[in-house]
Parts: C-alpha cells; sequence; structure tokens
C-alpha cells in the first residue's frame, strides 16, 4: 500500500471551504458529519464515503455515518477489528492517510484482482492521532484518486465533525435544550430528552418509555417509512433523515425532522439508534438537492405500488418547499387519474375537483385543464407565480403558486404533479432543480412498479392455474387449503396440494415442494401433480403411487427435485396410511386439542433415487380430528429452525378452534414469513353419520357365473333388507358379469354397497380396456346391448382403473 500525506490545497480546497461554511450553524454533531460525507460524494466524485469511530472499549471501529450506494457493493463491513489489518484499522493505528493501489500484483486471485480495481482511500480525523476515527472514500475508478481528489479529502476529514464516541452521542450545544434520543432496537425501550416530548405533546410523567407510544402519534399515511428507519438495511444506505407528521391531542398535525445513526450490537450493548428529532420550522431552510435526492432515490427503489411511491414524492417535496398541497395523477388514455392527494381531506381542495369525486380519488379529462395539458404536450416543468390567470379547476390549488410538473419516463409522459402554494412562493434555482429531479424519479418509478403489478398478476394467475380451484365435498369431512406466495422478487413457487376423490370412500391428501422459484418448478410442479393424481385414480397404494411418481421425475433427467407428502384416508374407518418422501411429517391435532407430529418412516425427495424404497406408516383418525399437512415456509425461516417452527404450529392448533377450518388457516398464516411460499393442507375428520355395508365375491369363471352372481346379489339384499328394485339389480349384474367373463382373462370380483338408499354394484377384471357403448346396432347383432341397458337402467355408471385392470360400476336408487 501507498501513503500519500499531500493535501493538495488549491482552487478545489477554496470551494470546499465556501461549501463547509454555508452549512447551517445550528447542525448538530451528527447532521454535520452527514452533511461533510456529502460534500466528498460532490467534490471528490466517489460512490460512498463512510466515518469510522472507535467504539467504547476500543476494540472496534464501527460506522458513525455513511452516504452514496451500499457499503457492500465494495465489500466493505460496518464494523472492524481495532486491532486488525485492515485499512481502516491502519490509519486508526499510524494516523496516516492511506490511498490503496489500483493495480493488481501478478498472482492475484480474481477476487483480488476485483477489489484491487476499486479505489479506496482512508484519512484519519486528526492527522498525527493514533486513536481517532477515520474518514473513508470509495469508488469504481481504475485510475484510483488523484492528488486533487486526495486533497480535497484531506480538508473534509479536517471539518468532519463526527459524533462523539459510542455511548456518548446525545451531546448538544450549550444553553439549547437537547431533543435527542436512543432506541433499544431489541427491546423497543426509548430514553429520549424533555424537548422530543414536548414537541410529542406528551408529558415526562404520562410517558411510559415504550417506543410505540411515541408512534401511536404518527400520521398513518407515515408511519410504514418511519417504521423503515429504526431497519440498519435501510441506515446503510444513508437514509438517516426523515420528515414525518404526528397527530397533535388538538387533532392537528405537526411536522417533524428526525436524523438518526444506528448503532450496531457489541459483546457489551445491543444495537441502537441515536438521532436527534426537531422542530423543522425553527431550521434554517434549505433545499438541498444532493441528499434529498438520494434520500428519495432510496425510498423509490423499495416502492412496491403506486400509492407508495406518491407518499414518497409528497414527503421529499410538500415540506421542504413549504407547500400547501400535492397531487400525483396517472394519465391514463385521455385521463387524469389522480392516486395521491396530501393533504388527503377533500375540503382541502377546490370545490370543482369535489364534483368529481369518485369512489376514493377523483379524475377528470386533461382537455378540461388546459394548464395541465400544455404541460403534458411539452413535457417540461411549468411554474406559474402568484396570481397568474388559470382555469378555476387549478386556480385554488395554488393562489400563491403552482408548480406542474410532468413525469417523464421512456420517452413518454407517464403522469402529472402539481404543487400548490397559498401564499405566495417564488421558486429559487435549488427548488427547480429538485422538482426536475423528483419528476424524472417518480416517472421512472411509476412505470416501474406498473410493471411489478403486471407481472405479479401474472405469476399469480399462473399460480392459481396450476392448483385446483376448489376443493371437492367429502364424506365425512371437511377440507380446507391456503397457498401464499413469496413477496420476495416474483418468481412462481413450487409448492402444491390436491385432494383426490378416491372410490370406496377414500380420499388422497396430497402436499410438495418442487426445489426452486421459477417457471421450471413451475412446470414441475404441474407434471407432478398430474401424475400423483393419476396414479392414485388407478388405485394404487401410496407407496406406489410415490415410487411411480419418484421414477418418473428421475426419467425426466430434470436437474430439479422434488418433497411430497401423500395420505390415503379411509373416512369410513377413519384410518390413513402415510408416506413421505423428503417432506415434513404431517401434524395431528386430536378432538381434546393435543397436536403433535406424527413419527413417520420417510424415503429420500422424488428425483434423486430412482429405486427408493417410500415405507407406509398407519394412522389413526377419531372423529374431530385435524390433519394438517404444510410446507417448510410455514415451519422454517433464516431466524426460525425446524423444530421450533413445528412447536409453534402444534401450539396454534392447540389454541384453535376447529370448528371453522377457514379461521383456522388464515390464523395459521398470519404469522408466516413471506420469504418462502407457502401451502398449507388440513383435514378436518367428522367421521360418517351412515356407514356402508359391503358384500364382495370372487366369481368362477364358469358358465353359470352370471346366475352365480344373481343368487349372491339376491341374498345379500334380502339380508340388508332390500325388497324394491331387485329385478334392476339383478339385471346390471348380470350383464356386467357376463362381459367380465366373456370379454377379459383372470379372476373377476363383484362388489356391493349400499348406503343412503344407493346401490353401488362394481365387477373389477384385470383388462384394462373399458367398455364401449356402440353407436347403434342392427336387429341382427348378437352383442353390444348389455352396455346399453347398463346405462338404461343406472342412474349413474363409469369405469376406473384399477390395479392394472379396471372397474365398471352402476348406481341404482333404491327406492
Amino acid at each position: 500500500m501507498a501513503c500519500d500525506d499531500s493535501t493538495g490545497r488549491g482552487k478545489g480546497a477554496l470551494r470546499i471551504d465556501l461549501a463547509l461554511e454555508a452549512l447551517p450553524s445550528d447542525l448538530d454533531a451528527p447532521a454535520r458529519a452527514q452533511a461533510v460525507l456529502e460534500q466528498v460524494l460532490v467534490f471528490t466524485r466517489a460512490a460512498h464515503a463512510a466515518l469510522y469511530l472507535p467504539d467504547e472499549d476500543g476494540r472496534s471501529l464501527t460506522v458513525a455515518a455513511s452516504a452514496g450506494v451500499p457499503r457492500s457493493l465494495y465489500g466493505l463491513q460496518e464494523r472492524y477489528a481495532a486491532d486488525g489489518d485492515s485499512p481502516v484499522a491502519t490509519v486508526h493505528h499510524t494516523g496516516r492517510p492511506l490511498h490503496l493501489p489500483t493495480a493488481p500484483g501478478p498472482g492475484t486471485s480474481a477476487a483480488g484482482r476485483d477489489r484491487a480495481a476499486m479505489a479506496l482511500s482512508v484519512l484519519p480525523l486528526t492527522p498525527g492521532d493514533p486513536d481517532g476515527g477515520c474518514l473513508l472514500a470509495a469508488d469504481d475508478r481504475p485510475d484510483g484518486f488523484g492528488a486533487p481528489e486526495r486533497g480535497s479529502l484531506a480538508v473534509l476529514a479536517a471539518a468532519a465533525s463526527a459524533p462523539p464516541p459510542i455511548g456518548q452521542a446525545r451531546s448538544t450545544t450549550s444553553g439549547e435544550p437537547r431533543s435527542a434520543f436512543e432506541l433499544a432496537m431489541d427491546t423497543g425501550r426509548i430514553d429520549v430528552d424533555d424537548a422530543v416530548l414536548d414537541l410529542f405533546g406528551i408529558a415526562r410523567g404520562d410517558f411510559d418509555g415504550r417506543v410505540e407510544s411515541l408512534l401511536a402519534l404518527t400520521v398513518p399515511e407515515d408511519l410504514p417509512t418511519l417504521m423503515s428507519v429504526v431497519e440498519a438495511d435501510h441506515m446503510a444506505i444513508g437514509d438517516r433523515e426523515l420528515d414525518f407528521r404526528i397527530r397533535r391531542t388538538s387533532g392537528e398535525p405537526r411536522w417533524l425532522r428526525l436524523r438518526g445513526t444506528v448503532l450496531p450490537s457489541t459483546a457489551r450493548r445491543p444495537a441502537r439508534l441515536l438521532g436527534t428529532v426537531v422542530d423543522p420550522a425553527k431550521l434554517r431552510r434549505g433545499v438541498n438537492d444532493v441528499s434529498r435526492v438520494q434520500r428519495l432515490a432510496a425510498v423509490l427503489a423499495t416502492a412496491t405500488s403506486v400509492r407508495q411511491v406518491g407518499q414518497a414524492i409528497v414527503t421529499a417535496l410538500r415540506h421542504p418547499l413549504g407547500a400547501d398541497r400535492v397531487a400525483l395523477a396517472e394519465l391514463d388514455a385521455d385521463r387524469l387519474v389522480v392516486t395521491v392527494l396530501d393533504p388527503p381531506q377533500p375540503e382541502a381542495w377546490p370545490e370543482v375537483w369535489r364534483s368529481e369525486w369518485r369512489s376514493e380519488w377523483p379524475d377528470a379529462p386533461v382537455r378540461a385543464m388546459p394548464t395541465l395539458a400544455d404541460a403534458l404536450r411539452e413535457g417540461r416543468p411549468v411554474l406559474h407565480p402568484a396570481g397568474a390567470p388559470l382555469e378555476p379547476t387549478l386556480a385554488e390549488v395554488g393562489p400563491g403558486g403552482l408548480a406542474v410538473l410532468p413525469l417523464p419516463a421512456a420517452g413518454r409522459t407517464v403522469g402529472l404533479c402539481v404543487i400548490g402554494w397559498d401564499r405566495p412562493h417564488e421558486v429559487g434555482a435549488d427548488e427547480r432543480a429538485l422538482l426536475t429531479a423528483a419528476a424524472a424519479l417518480a416517472g421512472q418509478e411509476l412505470m416501474r412498479v406498473h410493471a411489478l403489478d403486471a407481472e405479479h398478476e401474472l405469476v399469480s394467475l399462473l399460480q392459481r392455474a396450476l392448483l385446483p380451484r376448489r376443493l371437492p365435498d367429502l364424506p365425512g369431512g371437511t377440507a380446507e387449503a391456503r397457498y401464499l406466495p413469496t413477496t420476495v422478487g416474483l418468481d412462481v413457487g413450487g409448492d402444491w396440494y390436491d385432494v383426490i376423490p378416491l372410490p370406496d370412500h377414500h380420499v388422497a391428501l396430497v402436499i410438495g415442494d418442487v426445489q426452486g422459484h421459477n417457471a421450471g418448478a413451475a412446470s414441475l410442479m404441474g407434471q407432478m401433480r398430474t401424475a400423483l393424481r393419476a396414479y392414485a385414480v388407478e388405485g394404487h397404494p401410496p407407496d406406489v403411487v410415490v415410487s411411480h411418481a419418484n421414477r418418473l421425475l428421475t426419467g425426466m433427467e430434470s436437474d430439479l427435485f422434488a418433497t411430497c407428502l401423500y395420505a390415503d384416508i379411509d373416512m369410513e374407518q377413519g384410518t390413513a396410511w402415510c408416506v413421505r418422501a423428503g417432506h415434513l411429517p404431517p401434524v395431528v391435532r386430536d378432538a381434546d386439542g393435543t397436536a403433535v407430529p406424527v413419527e413417520t418412516e420417510g424415503g429420500p425427495p422424488l428425483g434423486v433415487v430412482a429405486e427408493a424404497d417410500y415405507p407406509m406408516t398407519p394412522l389413526r383418525l377419531q372423529p374431530g380430528s385435524l390433519l394438517v399437512l404444510t410446507t417448510d415456509g410455514l415451519v422454517e425461516a433464516s431466524d426460525l429452525d425446524l423444530d421450533e417452527g413445528l412447536a409453534r404450529l402444534c401450539t396454534a392448533l392447540h389454541d384453535a378452534d376447529p370448528a371453522d377450518l377457514g379461521l383456522v388457516a388464515d390464523a395459521l398464516l398470519a404469522g408466516a414469513d413471506r420469504h418462502d411460499d407457502v401451502a398449507l393442507l388440513m383435514l378436518r375428520y367428522d367421521g360418517m353419520d351412515v356407514r356402508p355395508r359391503r358384500e364382495s365375491w370372487t366369481i368362477w369363471r364358469v358358465p353359470e357365473a352370471p346366475r352365480h352372481a344373481r343368487r349372491f346379489t339376491r341374498r345379500t339384499l334380502r339380508t340388508w333388507g332390500v325388497a324394491a328394485d331387485v329385478d334392476l339389480a339383478l339385471l346390471v349384474v348380470s350383464e356386467l358379469v357376463t362381459n367380465a367373463v366373456v370379454h377379459t382373462d383372470g379372476p373377476v370380483r363383484l362388489e356391493l354397497t349400499l348406503i343412503n338408499d344407493r346401490l353401488r354394484i362394481a365387477v373389477s377384471d384385470k383388462s384394462p380396456r373399458s367398455p364401449v357403448k356402440p353407436t347403434s346396432i342392427g336387429w341382427e347383432a348378437t352383442g353390444g346391448r348389455g352396455i346399453m341397458l347398463v346405462e338404461a337402467v343406472s342412474a349413474a355408471w363409469g369405469t376406473v382403473p384399477v390395479s392394472g385392470g379396471k372397474q365398471v360400476w352402476a348406481e341404482l336408487p333404491i327406492t
């Protein structure tokens, strides 16, 4: 590393001195440090600047203020060990500036070449002080910081009035009441000065020391932005100042300004937010276009809706410009649709606007407001001074001055921002620059969030198409399902579920999760859901169904795998067989409220091992029991391990009322981590009120087989007390058995089921070919009439595949 102590003072330093003299004299130490860092970005063209200060025990150097792009882009850390060999620690020890070389040496790794290719300068705040703080500047330029920039950095390092050491940042100028606070980010306890409580209108004796008590006074529209200030991720990109509104006890809103610094946790103290809250009306007004545009860009980058874009523009413009009204409108064909009004009360706007009020916001044709039409046509901001002749629609919006800002994006105008003043206001050069920059940012972000909405809708449509539209009605139970897509990104997830009705009052519950969050995962999810349903309907047992699906996925040569849980429930007996393929175990909640994960054997995920074994585990369900299947998005997260997540799920099920499964599902998903998609499938087993009566018989392949089948049927119906429609039942049995014996090989089995005055006759054989009803039969034909007779006398009939063969069935109402 090379050291350079030159200051290079000249015209650049003179300009810096003038800029520093122009800073407001009433800035506190954190605010002045932030202002100096912004000047570093301006005078050195650096992309990132930061102040590092020693903590209380002197073991670490921690970021106390930063500006520019996130430091993570340059591999910079928030904290360095004071006794380490990092550039920050080196300058801390030596008290001399340090400038990284830009040319990587021979043998340097690719990662090393990337780090060496950036410009990095670190200077002591006090030259020669081996225990002081440091000013750091970083950029992407290949030739590093030159002598002029290094000289500017030396001047700015000396001028940086950095915050006091950590733990002593709440200093104040003499003679003025302190308005500082210190918030413990782990507990939400806040220590505030009396001046802060005075601003909020709270007496010291009435304050309970909770930050929620202060947030409760915030205007709801500003609360999300204010909450984001205490998140370290937002603070890391220099978002350290915020104007927000509170509602005083009188009901009137009041603007306040918060400046703060997040201090990371140490071995001795948790993470804290140190800052001040002041009345901006008492500060010297100034529009710093660099800092405000940076903050606006940072907030807009996280916006996901048109409303959030509008609120960010209002916060960035209305109070700093002293405006009384701000309206944001989108251009929809030939109409302007207002999406944000501040203030939102209708009485704050002209009567003609209120006459156009719709369900929430007004809209009006562009031709009704020539002033706006001209601004849209010219595509540049238009400023109208006090008293300018305007149409009645706009005259009352800004009697003291009106600014009309077209919002450009991709070569066209997507909307307008209208700003009005009640008292005469002249827009200065700095304010004009702020308006122009804010309008450009707003236009681009409006287009982005609209594209986001369109893509989000497309993703949601695809997900809905791949999942069941509705769940079937089940005998002796009720099923409920939910799916929540992830809120991180827009890729469709691979979680799925299905409910498959099976013969003999069986039902299969399936839930699974395909690896990944992309179109490939969604496509594979649809294929696996279809395959499992097909194998289940064929009549295979659960282990065979899952094994077939595994071999199918392995044969597809996909790079993805899937986990799956398959449960076959006998709704008559309350028994089930469960097969698990790398998935979470099911959870059973008994009628007494006890909820536990079921210990089940399992095999590997689908698509990993072609000939894997998938053992079956028996389950027993009592009436009133809940069977719950879910994916890992509900019970696992970066800060939540699987065992703890399952324990929380069991606790929530214990406290839930299973009478309404919809409410249970909503309660379980209320606290779900949305960084992963979540699928939830539940079955409440109630038991069947009337259990079917069943008899079966294996038919011998003899010429008298139909006669034996009719005799078995007549005897069974007599035992069941069925006397009506016996002849029709015997006719159907005769025709189905005759077809099976004549046209198939292998064993034939007759099954009779009676439930709720409905008789089901089913004949199974080993032929996969289904009977075909002829389209026409001539008088000389000797066959083909059997299926037509079955169709004529039955309420319903059909055929289903079972275990390599088929089952032909017919249902008759018994009167």
